[in-house]
């Protein structure tokens, strides 16, 4: 019998309360830094510099107390996505990229598929991104609450309010959005198990089962948004009930106070993502190559 545990592999949105000191930073500063990563991680297009950035999530990682095997449980969903972008980009294969001089070199060849180092580059360094942005994000909820997340981006957005940006309402748009992706995997999950029940087929077995059960889900899509849907109506009228009319005037039980750690991190933040953006990895990618190529004779 096939295994439909969706919410137990989605870290995103989930918040783990350890007392750890990236738990106990401003909410202001994360965000802040937490868009300086994802800054770095989706400018840098070298293995050497996308695996230092994946130690440094998974260094943050452990900093915050969180358990590695649950954090790495996340990126399991994102997989079959993975592979069929690298599947595209084997079949559409890339220019040249990172100001290389010349022509991809072609290692290996067949039929109309060729299969160059500028696409293996590009495959490896897409699905490091894809782990740390991954990582990065269920970080960022595995050590804030929705509201600390809803007023770190109030304050952060509260500049632009002079130019008519509804500050209040993006940042509940997005704690909103963060809170109910475990939500609609519970849905999916609960969806599957009454198919399931009633002698639903979603291919378990055989060697086409991802394909099978890709087919299978996409008709589960219908009820999943209209439950979605459903509870973006409840939410509404719970929010109007309680009179809700937005943020203007609106006051605030909690203070975001900042103190001399949060500074200190986010320098060290900004050192590193300055670092990491402005450093040429192109000397290390070519030692690394070599080596790589050497070990496989």
């Amino acid at each position: 019998m096939p295994e439909f545990e969706f919410l137990r592999n989605i870290t995103i949105g989930q918040y783990l309360p350890t007392g750890s000191i990236v738990h106990r930073l401003d909410p202001r500063f994360k965000l802040l830094a937490f868009a300086l990563l994802v800054a770095a991680a989706s400018s840098n297009g070298y293995y050497v510099g996308n695996c230092i950035l994946l130690m440094t999530t998974l260094l943050l990682l452990y900093l915050s107390r969180v358990p590695m095997t649950y954090a790495l449980r996340g990126v399991r969903p994102a997989l079959p996505i993975i592979l069929f972008l690298a599947s595209m980009q084997v079949l559409m294969p890339p220019q040249p990229v990172l100001g290389r001089q010349g022509t991809c070199t072609v290692l290996m060849s067949w039929s109309f598929i060729h299969l160059t180092d500028c696409t293996v580059r590009l495959i490896v360094v897409s699905a490091l991104r894809f782990f740390q942005l991954i990582l990065l994000t269920s970080l960022l909820t595995f050590s804030t609450t929705t509201t600390e997340l809803a007023h770190g981006t109030e304050s952060l957005l509260r500049p632009l309010q002079r130019i008519g940006l509804p500050a209040h309402e993006l940042a509940l748009i997005v704690t909103i959005a963060l809170r109910f992706v475990p939500t609609l995997a519970w849905e999916l999950e609960r969806i599957m198990k009454a198919q399931l029940s009633r002698c639903a087929d979603f291919g378990g077995q055989g060697r086409l089962r991802f394909i099978r059960q890709t087919r299978h889900l996409l008709p589960l899509l219908v009820p999943l948004f209209l439950n979605a849907l459903q509870r973006a109506e409840e939410l509404i009228l719970a929010m109007e009930a309680r009179c809700y009319v937005g943020g203007r005037g609106r006051t605030r039980l909690i203070q975001l106070q900042s103190q001399p750690t949060d500074y200190l991190a986010l320098s060290l933040v900004v050192a590193f993502a300055a670092f990491m953006l402005c450093y040429d990895f192109s000397s290390s990618d070519r030692a690394l190559t070599a080596l790589m190529s050497q070990l496989g004779r």
